[in-house]
């Protein structure tokens, strides 16, 4: 619109609130419910003037606070049977006789939809003057198969029975706004001429009326935007794209997006899967651009050791950083570290967490429970995460092949991850020696809920077998795997180390011990279920968003 035009937005707010006592200035997310609405249209900068029309001098001192002009509502317009048209009506011509001028366009807007964006508000004074309509409603789209009592029966409100997505649509209005071209107002209606709807989202549509919709409104406030920043493929495992994901699908509350490199082929087709928002960068320059469109309020990085560089980097883009599993110089300029896989003693700091309080446990390891100890081993878990890069599948594939008639009622299960080639490395199922092959698997707790031993690499998978109960023996990728410390036999595993020094001999004969010994698996089975660990994924969530130190 051009400048020349004026517009006056509306806040009307009377004082006797019944199903929410004082709701237009009790405090929504730390501020007065109205201020969101007058700081929506301060902020809109097609809007000339912003009034609020009220009978209550304690919403009036508010409002002025917050940068809003006054009208003050007399006692006829203040009743509970009196409508909206001639308290709008009676603001505008106050307003115009203050200003000495007459607006072109008025905007009611309810201080009941505190989620309204000022952009929101530009587009539909937009789509008035492109469709040259008189007044625009905000609406949203709400298509549903409803039903009607119609001559004493109750028959449908459609001809055919569509999915949701088919149905046709169906406005139902918002107290978002109302814009209406000032020559087409009475003190009867501001709904005349030409009507149009303009839709917004169903946050911006909330209308507050009761407790749940300040309960919602105040969750949707609280929300924010958090990038997770992650890698994942062959040589570096998939640990990190797991915890992410775990992280993002746990943060339903906010909104999240998962940022990863575009080599990391293996990562991308495991977030593919789950259907969560994400983007691919070839560079790290396209970083900047990411954060300028997405505006995140927290940077979650889960890629290793961060530089100091890269962390002041991202410090200058982002208010908040955490990083995880960092051992990094970027670790002092973080505002939260977060290392599960490495002890207290380890590492010190203010910023820092560590140690296994600080897991974060998939979905499924939430509720399962570990099973009863089992006095005889019946069943061999292999699993050695997304891509095993030091191809331990094939080794313990071939040891198990030429052993397993050692233990005829033993089952070996062995499951592999998304970036393992079973092709290539030519694993198979052969039940005559009771080996089972199982790529890409959904759930994993299925099979460690039969496991009665199991053989792992000492990443995070490690938490996950000890939150089943199911004693580990223990075999690192890499030389930073063997600084996880969680996996000794103080909390239930054997930890035989990296590649480089492990015999096929030195595995078969731990393998036939623990097989043979119940006792010491028995003292392992202990070990590990005195851990709460299912804890760990809600205590992480609160030191992102920064909880723990009441920062948000």
């Amino acid at each position: 619109m051009v400048n020349q035009v004026k517009i006056l937005a509306v806040i009307p707010a009377r004082g006797g609130s019944k199903g929410i006592p004082k709701k237009n200035i009790r405090l929504l997310a730390g501020m007065p419910l109205i201020s969101y609405a007058i700081k929506t249209a301060l902020k809109c900068k097609e809007i000339t003037d912003v009034y609020v029309t009220t009978d209550s001098e304690e919403i009036a001192e508010v409002a002025e606070n917050y940068g809003a002009q006054i009208v003050e509502r007399s006692s006829e317009l203040s009743g509970d049977q009196v409508t909206l048209d001639p308290v709008i009506y009676n603001a505008v011509l106050r307003a115009e006789r203050e200003k000495d001028f007459k607006y072109d366009y008025v905007i009611t807007m309810q201080p009941t939809s505190p989620l309204l964006k000022p952009e929101s508000l530009s587009a539909a004074l937009e789509m008035l003057e492109k469709e040259k309509s008189d007044c625009v409603i905000s609406v949203i789209n709400k298509p549903h198969l409803s039903w009607k009592r119609q001559d004493g029966n109750i028959v449908p409100n459609y001809v055919q029975r569509l999915n949701r997505q088919d149905l046709p649509p169906n406005y139902m209005e918002t107290g978002a706004f109302v814009i209406t071209k000032r020559c087409m107002m009475t003190e009867k209606t501001r709904m005349a001429g030409k009507i149009s709807v303009f839709q917004v989202s169903e946050d911006e549509g909330i209308d507050i009326d009761d407790k749940n919709d300040w309960i919602l409104s105040e969750a949707l406030l609280n929300r924010k935007h958090i990038i997770f920043r992650v890698d994942g493929y062959a040589l570096l495992g998939m640990g990190h794209i797991y915890n992410c994901i775990t992280l993002a699908y746990s943060m339903i509350e906010h909104e999240v997006l998962l940022v990863i490199q575009k080599d990391s082929l293996e990562g991308i087709k495991k977030i593919q899967e789950t259907n969560l928002p994400y983007r691919v960068i070839e560079t790290e320059d396209e970083i900047e651009h990411i954060i300028k469109e997405f505006r995140p309020d927290i940077w979650v990085n889960d890629r290793l050791n961060t530089t100091e560089e890269y962390m002041r980097y991202i410090k200058t883009l982002v208010p908040r950083v955490v990083t995880i599993e960092d051992l990094g110089d970027g670790t002092r300029h973080a505002d939260a570290v977060i290392n599960a896989l490495y002890t207290d003693e380890e590492l010190s700091g203010q910023n820092i967490y560590s140690g296994w309080r600080y897991v974060c446990l998939r979905d499924e390891f939430q509720v399962e429970r570990p099973k009863a100890f089992s006095n005889e081993v019946k069943n061999v878990m292999v699993m050695f995460g997304g891509t095993d890069p030091c191809n331990y599948n094939r080794m313990l594939y071939d040891i198990i092949l030429h052993i397993s008639d050692r233990y005829p009622n033993v089952r070996f299960n062995f499951v592999v991850g998304i970036g393992y080639d079973m092709e290539k490395n030519k694993l198979i199922t052969v039940e005559e020696k009771r080996v089972y092959v199982f790529p890409n698997v959904q759930r994993v707790t299925r099979f460690m809920r039969e496991a009665d031993l199991a053989i792992t690499s000492q990443g995070r998978a490690i938490f996950e077998f000890a939150s089943m109960g199911v004693p580990a023996i223990v075999l690192s990728q890499n030389e930073r795997e063997k600084k996880h410390s969680f996996a000794n036999m103080r909390n239930g595993f054997i930890n035989l180390g990296i590649r480089e020094g492990i015999e096929p001999e030195l595995i078969e004969n731990t393998l036939d011990w623990l097989i043979k010994t119940q006792a010491v698996r028995r003292n392992m089975y202990d070990l590990m279920i005195k851990y709460p660990l299912r804890e760990g994924l809600e205590r992480v969530k609160n030191i992102i968003v920064g909880r723990d130190r009441g920062i948000f």
